[in-house]
């Protein structure tokens, strides 16, 4: 048994949507479950007709006519004749957001925003089943919130792991012995039956949930790249595909930013001991990289950036220590005002953090730190972080700029700077 996860670049298109039924059709090991993300771009536009619905901008229902003519063009150009069941399953789909939006606001925002963005995933897999049943595989479409159980914290659900696995053994399981699954990622359900998502780029998780519950050989995520290469391509004009990874340096990578697997996927994976490829849906022939459980060194350095950075150093007001009972209660503030630390250092009399620039959230947690201490801020940094570094990868992206903070460890080295004047 294996598990496929294919993320919204796959799928963007018509020829995406036929490209994916290719390399399921080549696919000849057996048991075979199917995790697909939204469609292109949707997801980012599903964010935008949230925001708009929740200030209740006159736009909203113009977001959501570009969002369903989206689909309905890709639909078209699949089946022909409008004679297939998928066009009222779709159309039926969207009723849901038809019936949210035209009313005001009255919930949560975060549990707003999970009941319209995850149809992006519902709707994509509706269109894949379909298309998948149009050129005889035989395929059946199931609801991941029927599946994957988590509590009510909405846009960051948390996974309910005894339950969830219970109902994949008991329920799932046997469909899979006379289908391919198709099913969505990303998404979740409560035990009241409402819609949770897994937080942004979650879909890799859910893959390595389902993989793990129902304890397959290997999961494999098709990208649009050959593999997990060694910077991002749009920051190194050359750059290396890695052949082999550990659970342990992939776990690295993805915690210090890197986009092309989800950070919260592997851990599920190791302790299942399942392989994880990452292999390219452009040529699907290509042998992709494996992370498995070999615990053998990067063959190459590894560049992480992370732009829009803020920078965020903090200071006793009565120049004492930090120490622990201070470092309790800024952790716990930057807790409270849900804002993740991307690499910290500290000093005896200060400390100092590299965060997402988030200007909203950063103000308010300022405003709640000046009240015990003296905060200085500055933005428009970069993070960039670099495993298995030496001092000739540190001259290569430090060139022509001010190092405001460097943080070295034996494998790894990150570093928080800015354009020189």
């Amino acid at each position: 048994m294996d598990i496929f996860k294919f993320g919204g670049a796959s799928v963007k298109d018509a020829d995406g949507v036929r490209n994916l039924a290719n390399i399921v059709r080549d696919y000849k090991k057996g048991e075979l479950l199917i995790v697909i993300s939204a469609m292109g771009k949707i997801t980012n536009k599903l964010e935008e007709l949230t925001a708009a619905y929740l200030s209740q901008n006159d736009n909203a229902h113009t977001i959501f006519d570009e969002v369903k003519h989206f689909h309905f063009n890709i639909i078209e150009e699949l089946f022909k004749g409008k004679t297939n069941p998928v066009y009222d399953d779709v159309a039926n789909t969207f009723v849901e957001i038809d019936w949210l939006i035209e009313d005001e606001p009255d919930n949560d925002q975060d549990y707003i925003y999970d009941q319209i963005v995850s149809i992006g995933e519902v709707v994509s897999t509706k269109i894949v089943a379909a298309w998948l049943n149009e050129t005889n595989n035989n395929t059946l479409w199931v609801d991941a919130r029927n599946y994957i159980q988590t509590d009510n914290t909405y846009r960051e659900g948390k996974v309910d792991w005894a339950k969830t696995n219970q109902i994949i053994q008991k329920d799932l399981l046997p469909l899979m012995q006379k289908n391919i699954i198709v099913t969505q990622g990303f998404i979740g359900g409560t035990s009241e039956n409402y819609t949770t998502t897994l937080g942004r780029e979650g879909s890799d998780y859910s893959a390595a949930i389902f993989a793990s519950c129902l304890n397959a050989a290997a999961l494999t995520i098709w990208k649009d790249v050959p593999g997990v290469l060694n910077a991002d391509p749009k920051w190194f004009d050359e750059t290396e595909k890695i052949p082999q990874l550990s659970y342990h340096d992939a776990i690295e990578l993805t915690y210090y930013g890197a986009t092309v697997i989800h950070p919260k996927t592997i851990k599920p994976l190791q302790n299942k001991g399942i392989p994880l490829f990452v292999r390219s849906f452009i040529q699907p022939e290509g042998s992709g990289t494996a992370i498995t459980k070999d615990n053998n060194p990067l063959p190459v350095p590894s560049f992480i950036f992370k732009i829009n950075q803020a920078l965020i150093s903090i200071f006793p007001k009565d120049y004492s220590f930090i120490i622990e009972e201070n470092l309790s209660n800024i952790f716990e503030l930057f807790h409270q005002h849900k804002i993740k630390i991307n690499t910290m250092l500290n000093s005896a009399i200060s400390f100092s953090v590299s965060v997402d620039d988030n200007e909203e959230k950063i103000a308010k947690l300022i405003e709640a730190l000046s009240t015990q201490f003296n905060v200085k801020y500055n933005k428009g940094l970069e993070l960039v972080t670099i495993r298995y570094y030496n001092q000739q990868t540190i001259d290569r992206v430090a060139t022509d700029k001010d190092i405001l903070l460097e943080v070295k460890s034996r494998h790894t080295c990150q570093m928080v700077m800015k354009d020189k004047v």
